[in-house]
C-alpha cells in the first residue's frame, strides 16, 4: 500500500477527529449553547424536573461526550499505530502511545479552551479524556482476547 493510502486510511480519520473535536471547543458547543438543546427535550420528557436535575443531567452529558470523543480517539490512533507496526495483533506500547497522544491532544484541547470566553480550561476534563482513552483501549483487549485475536 502507498503511503499515501495509508495515509488517507490510516492517519486521516485521526486528524479528521481531532479536528471535529478542536471545533467543539468553540463557544457553539459551550455549556450556555448546548443547554439550549438539552434542557428543552428534558423538560418535555420529564416536565416537573427541577432546574438542579436539569443542570446535573446537563453536566452528565457533557462528561459522557467527553469520554466518548476521546474513547474514539485513543482506538482511531491505536488503529494507526497498529498499522505503521504492521498491524501487530496486540502490543501495549501501541495502547500506551495512544493514550499519552490523547492526554497531550486533550491538555492543548483544554489549553485553547481557555481563550474561548465562554468557556474554562479544567484538568478534570483532561483527566475524563484519559480515562475515556483508557477504557477504550481496555475494552478494545478485553474483546480482542475474548475473541482470541491476541
Amino acid at each position: 500500500m502507498s503511503k499515501a493510502r495509508m495515509f488517507a486510511k490510516y492517519w486521516l480519520p485521526v486528524l479528521l477527529c481531532m479536528g471535529m473535536i478542536f471545533c467543539a471547543s468553540s463557544d457553539s458547543f459551550s455549556f450556555q449553547h448546548s443547554s439550549h438543546i438539552i434542557r428543552p427535550i428534558l423538560l418535555w420528557l420529564f416536565p416537573q424536573m427541577s432546574e438542579e436535575s436539569v443542570h446535573t443531567v446537563i453536566f452528565a452529558v457533557r462528561k459522557g461526550a467527553h469520554l466518548t470523543e476521546y474513547a474514539i480517539l485513543a482506538l482511531l490512533l491505536w488503529r494507526a499505530l497498529r498499522a505503521a507496526a504492521q498491524g501487530r495483533p496486540w502490543a501495549w506500547t501501541q495502547s500506551m502511545q495512544a493514550v499519552v497522544l490523547v492526554a497531550l491532544f486533550a491538555a492543548s484541547d483544554e489549553f485553547h479552551q481557555s481563550f474561548v470566553p465562554s468557556r474554562d480550561a479544567s484538568v478534570v476534563d483532561v483527566l475524563i479524556d484519559t480515562a475515556g482513552a483508557v477504557l477504550a483501549l481496555l475494552f478494545l483487549w478485553v474483546i480482542g482476547r475474548w475473541r482470541e485475536n491476541w
